[in-house]
């Protein structure tokens, strides 16, 4: 379920993305990244809530955040990332993704970002093999830091036993908001 961590990197209510919970709150008080993740009734999607503190302005973490080129680099299984079609103006894109896992098919995912630089980006699927794909990533500065808030809902293409996305999805989101944060810190004044 790897596969799901796409939509986290690269690409939902500001009010829910912003109240975080205490243990949220603490995670990122020592530092860490916090990631949860709540299955559907049905189990056929779920939603996916995360946060992290980058010690760098909203302008640094939305360049790595929208720097498809760099995609695959910090999203594991993420084999490539294209931008399909863009605003001259800069206030949305459509990219498609390619994720592939051993022993699973490849997923293609295309979704239109909406951009307010930088501060809010919100995103849905357009077309692919995600049945549903939808959220918003909201970039709030505190102090010296920015707080990255993010919140999706996401189906897989195919059957996946929930407690192994879960599994999957609270290992490697927090590991792709350390790579945020890392390349994000790296490019900081």
């Amino acid at each position: 379920m790897r596969v799901l961590l796409v939509i986290a990197v690269l690409a939902a209510t500001p009010a829910a993305a912003l109240d975080l919970s205490p243990k949220a709150r603490a995670a990122l008080d020592r530092g860490r990244p916090y990631a949860e993740v709540t299955p559907d009734a049905d189990g056929s999607s779920g939603l996916i809530r995360a946060a992290i503190n980058i010690a760098a302005p909203p302008e640094v973490v939305w360049s790595v955040m929208t720097d498809c080129d760099l995609a695959p680099r910090m999203v594991a299984n993420l084999k490539s990332c294209r931008v399909v079609d863009r605003d001259p103006q800069g206030r949305w894109d459509v990219r498609e993704q390619i994720s592939k896992m051993t022993f699973l098919p490849s997923i293609r995912s295309v979704f239109r970002e909406d951009f307010e630089p930088p501060r809010r980006m919100t995103f849905h699927r357009v077309s692919g093999d995600l049945k549903v794909l939808e959220g918003e990533w909201l970039l709030t500065p505190h102090g010296d830091q920015t707080q990255v808030t993010y919140e999706a809902r996401v189906a897989a293409p195919f059957s996946v036993p929930g407690w192994v996305a879960r599994l999957a999805l609270r290992h490697d989101v927090p590991m792709a908001l350390m790579a945020l944060r890392r390349e994000a810190m790296a490019r900081a004044p």
